[in-house]
């Protein structure tokens, strides 16, 4: 079976490689277009087994007199793959390829719906659904989505749940204290932390702050720190998408609120070893998947997050963490001061978590739930696959 994946960025959307690894070791045919074919996602996907085909296929949204030659080079791609299976991750490229290949095409499609940030705006939800067709399907990556798509009138069988899996063995519950010396913070410091990505808001969504909810954890961690005058933060992660101002005026906005108490690390590529070192891992997103809740309770660090999207799928209330109401400032602080309060309870929570996050996103299990959905929505070529 030949699976041809549209990737729009070549240097984030880890979770598609992960799946392309294990899907290439169960002896899936996997090519995937990428807007580049140099850098480390390429090559991770070439050492993978998978063909990379250097080619941008997002919508074009900021010159849309390209749209038409970006239609032309999906065609032609197409043509020249003849793929059993088109796997989309991103709304961009998902909407090229059905207006490129029309609402008949023979060839399955599948979209796997990486958050549902689209589906919060109805102009969006409804663009997504006039413009599929027969051929159509979609994979949510969370309980929220499959049922937003249920609402929007998809049918049952057209819509699979299965989360985006990671490699477990990245992670560890050991606490190197590489990164409190870096603080330079002792092991009795508390310590808590916001690990993601710097989105700067979408004003065409009528976002006036970040995604990622930086600002909310900046006025709860000073809130916070009224009743624990000794905690500290760290985010970690920068400027996504070229969001450099948008970094500049978070670090600002720390700076004159938190004072020295707050420190920002920018991007960084060993988070995996950092994680452990923390006390507590804030998720305060508008909008998610499931995010940045799945890393530190893999880390076995507690988590506080706000319940959007999926997030409650995996931080569930009094069994793997603490929920809270989006933009909700005093809440969020209460949730912090509760959980470095009460540290049994919290690394109890944690340590349920942590079953509950190998479960769901083991990429071994997922990737292969993926396979399996190629096989219900081309039959044919998955029985002339398991009898080759």
């Amino acid at each position: 079976m030949k699976i041809l994946h549209i990737v729009k960025t070549s240097t984030g959307a880890g979770w598609v490689y992960q799946q392309v690894r294990v899907l290439r070791s169960l002896g899936l045919e996997i090519l995937v277009a990428l807007p580049s074919d140099s850098g480390d996602m390429a090559r991770k996907y070439r050492e993978a087994g998978a063909q990379v085909v250097p080619l941008a296929l997002d919508f074009p949204a900021k010159q849309p007199w390209r749209i038409p030659a970006v239609l032309q080079a999906c065609r032609n791609l197409v043509e020249t793959v003849q793929p059993d299976v088109i796997h989309t991750h991103h709304v961009g490229p998902t909407l090229i390829v059905r207006a490129a290949l029309g609402k008949s095409s023979p060839i399955p499609r599948i979209f796997q719906v990486p958050g549902p940030l689209h589906l919060e705006h109805s102009f969006f939800a409804r663009l997504d659904i006039s413009s599929a067709g027969p051929p159509d399907h979609w994979i949510a990556c969370c309980r929220w989505t499959e049922e937003k798509y249920r609402s929007l009138g998809v049918r049952p069988e057209h819509i699979f749940l299965s989360y985006p899996g990671t490699d477990l063995t990245a992670f560890s519950t050991v606490r190197t204290q590489s990164l409190r010396r870096e603080l330079r913070l002792t092991t009795e410091t508390p310590l808590v932390g916001m690990v993601c990505y710097m989105y700067s808001p979408k004003r065409f969504l009528g976002q006036t702050t970040g995604l990622k909810g930086h600002e909310d954890f900046i006025a709860a961690f000073r809130i916070a720190q009224r009743t624990l005058p000794d905690l500290r933060a760290v985010v970690i992660g920068g400027a996504w998408n070229g969001a450099t101002r948008y970094e500049e005026n978070l670090r600002k906005l720390g700076q004159r609120v938190c004072r020295d108490s707050m420190t920002f690390l920018g991007t960084r590529s060993d988070v995996p070893a950092l994680y452990p070192d923390l006390d507590l891992a804030v998720v305060a997103s508008h909008s998610e998947n499931v995010g940045g809740a799945v890393e530190p309770l893999l880390s076995g660090v507690p988590v506080v997050s706000t319940n959007v999207g999926g997030l409650p799928d995996l931080v569930r209330p009094g069994r793997t963490g603490r929920l809270v109401s989006p933009r909700d400032t005093e809440a969020l602080a209460e949730a912090i001061v509760s959980s470095m309060h009460n540290r049994a309870e919290s690394l109890w929570l944690a340590l349920e978590g942590q079953k509950l996050a190998k479960r769901l996103f083991n990429v071994e299990t997922t990737a292969r739930e993926v396979a399996e959905i190629y096989g219900r929505v081309c039959p044919m070529q998955l029985a002339r696959r398991r009898a080759s």
